[in-house]
Order: structure tokens, then sequence, then C-alpha cells
């Protein structure tokens, strides 16, 4: 314990360790925080949704932050439930719903959505989800839209089935009306300027709905699309970023971390055993670890994943099982052959240590200095292996890692529509991974290498 504190205390003293020992340290912190937070099943169901689970979420939207740096500044999404109006009431966006009889057969279910617009481009689209609730006769509504300046434009009226979906950009009657217009440039439009631009003020969307039934009523979800969102912002199927970027850190760690300890471990142990026990053993090992190092290994996953499985966990041993019998093993081997020769080595087998207890115990501790140094820059090696392999379409097709991310970026033309946060944000998590363990494994190796220390 006492000579890990001093080594720690040593390993203080490089600037860049530092350095890379904050940003080993968050990537825990946000391990742990996301796995606490955000259960696994729950993050799989998530990701795995589709558009119905994100459906008030805009496509391909910025992150939130993007509103702070200098340009025009972007539309939020908007989300008003006349279900939850009490809940509105004091805001700046609020729902009101009235209920007028008119007759024993027929109530009149006014909605209106009041919200402030106050950005320097339109929203993407407006979405209406009605939710009608009814025994046999089917209510009716006509949506109107009504400007900061007074105007008001008529939307559409139909009648609602159950759950309807009503979309402003898929209205082709509204199109037609509006003469070859687009519909939110229309809706947003100040009549006042030369080029499309958005009139800043308070707007609302008046649903005028007719009931039948003493019973029935109708419940409407208003929801403006913005071009920013959250923190991460969202991908083709409105899927938040910040899911996969969250759970891509504890699965890029684990598998950095159990395969770089099953390849070291093993490598390091077979190494030890070939050299103490020397004739054909150490031959075999020699000679299956010279046929190892000519196979590729990224071709071998390719195939892997291609033709058997491209699980996490059938991936996480192939690469294990692929680089035990590495370059690693000749190094080693070097190592202990000097080793071997030395005089505490003759002593143990002097008082009839036995052959395990000399590798365990006597041989292999000698070689950890040197081993950990390697260890640590090895684990961003192993995740940028897995970002690949997801890069490529061969990572496991249920968990949501930054290469996953990556993949869908690029099979879905990211950089080309200039959705350059799509790709740049697991980039750049993938980036300051590799920068934080090589910081550590550089300052390690002079720490640990006596020819490195006066360097």
């Amino acid at each position: 314990m006492r000579g890990l504190a001093n080594s720690f205390r040593e390993l203080t003293r490089y600037p860049s360790a530092v350095i890379g020992l904050v940003v080993i340290a968050l990537l825990l912190g946000v391990a742990i925080y996301t796995i606490i937070t955000l259960p696994y099943n729950e993050a799989i169901r998530l990701w795995r949704g589709g558009d119905n689970v994100w459906i008030e979420n805009p496509r391909n939207a910025r992150p939130r932050w993007v509103n702070l740096l200098p340009g025009p500044k972007l539309p939020e999404t908007i989300v008003l439930d006349s279900a939850k109006a009490e809940q509105t009431v004091g805001q700046v966006n609020t729902v009101e719903k009235t209920r007028a009889t008119l007759s024993e057969a027929m109530t009149d279910v006014t909605m209106t959505f009041h919200f402030d617009y106050s950005y320097d481009t339109f929203p993407q689209d407006i979405a209406l989800f009605l939710q009608a609730h009814f025994d046999e006769k089917r209510p009716h509504v006509e949506l109107t839209w009504i400007t900061p300046d007074g105007r008001e434009l008529r939307l559409s009226d139909f009648t609602v089935q159950g759950s309807e979906t009503y979309y402003v950009t898929q209205d082709e009657r509204l199109q037609r009306r509006l003469r070859g217009q687009q519909p939110l440039e229309a809706l947003f439009g100040d009549p006042n300027a030369a080029t499309p631009t958005p009139l800043k003020g308070s707007y609302q969307l008046q649903v005028a709905g007719l009931v039948f039934e003493n019973e029935a009523d109708i419940d409407g979800k208003l929801v403006l699309y913005g071009e920013v969102y959250g923190v991460a912002g969202t991908d083709h199927r409105r899927r938040d970023l910040l899911i996969a970027l969250l759970w891509g850190t504890p699965i890029a760690l684990s598998f950095g971390l159990l395969a770089a300890i099953g390849t070291n471990v093993s490598t390091l142990i077979i190494a030890a055993i070939g050299v103490w026990f020397g004739r054909w053993i150490d031959a075999a090992i020699q000679r299956i670890t010279e046929v190892n190092l000519i196979l590729p290994v990224l071709p071998v996953l390719i195939m892997i994943g291609t033709f058997y499985s491209r699980s996490i966990w059938v991936m996480l041993g192939s690469v294990i099982l692929l680089s035990i019998f590495g370059g690693g093993i000749k190094s080693y081997r070097a190592i202990f052959l000097q080793i071997k020769e030395s005089s505490y080595i003759e002593a143990a087998k002097a008082y009839g240590a036995g052959n395990f207890r000399v590798i365990f115990l006597y041989m292999i501790p000698r070689i950890i200095p040197i081993l950990i140094p390697q260890f640590v820059v090895l684990i961003p090696s192993f995740v940028f292996l897995e970002a690949t392999l997801s890069l490529l379409e061969l990572g496991d097709p249920v968990l949501p890692t930054w290469g996953k991310v990556l993949s869908e970026a690029r099979t879905n033309g990211a950089l080309y529509q200039g959705h350059y946060y799509w790709m740049l944000e697991p980039a750049a998590l993938l980036m300051l991974t590799g920068l934080g363990f090589a910081m550590v494994g550089f300052a390690m190796d002079r720490i640990f290498n006596p020819r490195l220390r006066g360097l």
C-alpha cells in the first residue's frame, strides 16, 4: 500500500498525468451516474422505442447550447397539453379549455393554445395530437390560427376518430389554399418583411370542437417542433443522443478494461509458464504466437460479426482470444528469461517452492511495474476497436454506443446535411478517452521504467 501511495504521489508531479486522471475520473463519474439514474432496461427501451417514444422531439435537432453561440436564435420545442391545463396557469405558454352546452345533444369544447415565439427562424413543424372520448358519435373539430397582429387563418376541420394527429406541413388542402406558399412561412411569417422572416409575438391555436354526447370530451396536445433540443441534440429518428452518449461511457470503459485485463493477464501467465517449463511447452507457445501474429485481427472480427454473432460479449471474447498470443508474449518472455536466472529464484527452488508458486509469487510480481503502464495505454485501443466495429455496423445491435452513433451519422449523411454535432460529439468523447488514458500511461511509464525516470 505504501508503494502505491508513493507511486501515486510521484504521478501527481506530472501535469499531463493530473489532467489524464481528471479526465478518467470524469468518465468514471459519468459511467456511475448513468448506471444509477438510467437503468439498462430503460435505456434500451428508449433507444429502440421508435418514433412513438420520441414523438414530441424534433427530428435532427441541434443541441440547445448552440443558441449561446453567435448567430440566429433557433426555436426550441414547445409542448402544450390541454389535459394538464391547470399546470400551465401563470406561465408564458398556457392552455385554456372551456365547455359550453349548446343543446341536450351538443356541447362546444374549445381549447386555446397560447405561446410566445421569439426566435429568428421558423420551426420544423407543428403537430396537434387529439384524443376524443365518446361512445358512438364522433366529435368534430375546426382549427384556427391567430397571429400576433390579429390575423386569423383557418387551418382545417375534420372528424376525430379516437386518436387523431394533424401535421401542418402534411395538410395538402392547406397548401392548396396558400397557393404555393410554405405553410410555416404563412403561419409565422411577417407580412411586411421582404424575405421570409418570423413575426415575433404571442400566437394562438384555437381548437373549436363539437361533441354529441353528454359524457363525450376532447383533449389536445400541441407540439411546436423546434430546431434545437437537449444537451446533445436528436437524430433522424427523434431519439435523444444524450442517451447513447451517456450509456456509451460505461460500455466503452467496460469493454476496454475487460479486454485489457483479459489480454494482459493471460499473456503474462502464458509467457511465464512457457519460460519456466521451457522445452516443448515454450516452443509450442512461440509457434502459436508466430502464427497468430500474421492473422489480421480486424478482418477476423468482421467475419465473426458477419457470420456468427454481433453480441458485444462474443466480440469481447474474440478480441481477448486473438490478442492473448500477441507480440506481448515475445516481450514478456525476454524479461522472464532474465528473471528466471536471478538468485532469489534459485533460492526459492532450493527451499522447495513448487513450479506455480515460483511463477505466481516470484516471477510475475517482478514484471507488474512494467505491465501497469502498458495496461493503461492499452485500454483506449480496445475502446477504439469497439467503436470501429460499430462504425462498420458490426457492433452489438442492442446497445447504444459511441460507435453506433457514428455509424448512423455516417449512414444518414450527417456531415453532408450540416448535422455536425451528430458525428462530432461521440468522436470528441472517443478522443477524450484516448487522451486521458494516454497521458496517465506515459507518465506511469516514466515512473515505473528506470531508464525513463530522468527524462
